[in-house]
């Protein structure tokens, strides 16, 4: 195997949100095109070969990892199942926010949380509690809201029934009035995505 790359190859490739080309690659780590290629195709062999949960497929014109067909049946059980018992702190706060103020953008989840929310709300899309429902007819962003599901999960059948919020806090838009102009003078930081 080409050792000498095929590190920094699988380190790149596992950063991939779409798949990568073996001439972006070969530009990212100053080597030739033909070497990453070779060592693409070592490295799928590899995996094949070792029996990985994962492969390494070439699709379209790039590399990318995915997940073996034979554990399909398990992994949809996992997300379905297994990760919607527990949501990290970040998440409640964020589906919280969407529950009482929705329809919203991502711009103004993270205004109001103070953090960039680009994790937590694909966590909240995948996990079914929010989808986007809405594009604001001046900006054009996406606005998410709750879903049936999270009807369900909380016992709810419309969203009126949400409980209120605590007596001495103020009304949902008075909340985020006051969020929204300390957000703005306060700069956003990215928050970890870990257990979400």
């Amino acid at each position: 195997m080409t050792a000498s790359i095929s590190g920094a190859v699988e380190a790149l490739l596992l950063l991939a949100t779409e798949p990568m080309p073996a001439v972006e690659l070969a530009e990212a780590l100053q080597v030739p095109q033909d070497e990453v290629e070779a060592c693409l195709h070592e490295l799928a062999d590899f995996y094949d070969s070792t029996g990985r949960g994962f492969e390494l497929r070439q699709v379209g014109l790039g590399w990318r990892y995915y997940t073996r067909p034979e554990h399909a049946d398990l992994i949809g059980r996992w997300l379905l199942e297994g990760q919607r018992g527990t949501l990290s702190q970040a998440a409640l706060e964020t589906l919280a926010v969407v529950a009482y103020l929705q329809p919203i953008s991502r711009g103004r989840i993270s205004a109001i949380r103070g953090v960039s929310v680009d994790g937590v709300l694909r966590t909240l899309t995948t996990r079914d509690l929010i989808e986007e429902v809405d594009r604001d007819p001046e900006t054009g962003a996406r606005l998410f809201g709750t879903t049936s599901y999270f009807l369900e999960r909380m016992g709810l059948h419309e969203l009126s029934q949400l409980p209120p919020l605590a007596p001495h806090l103020p009304d949902a838009s008075s909340l985020e009035a006051e969020l929204s102009e300390l957000a703005a003078s306060a700069p956003v930081e990215v928050e970890g995505e870990s257990n979400e």
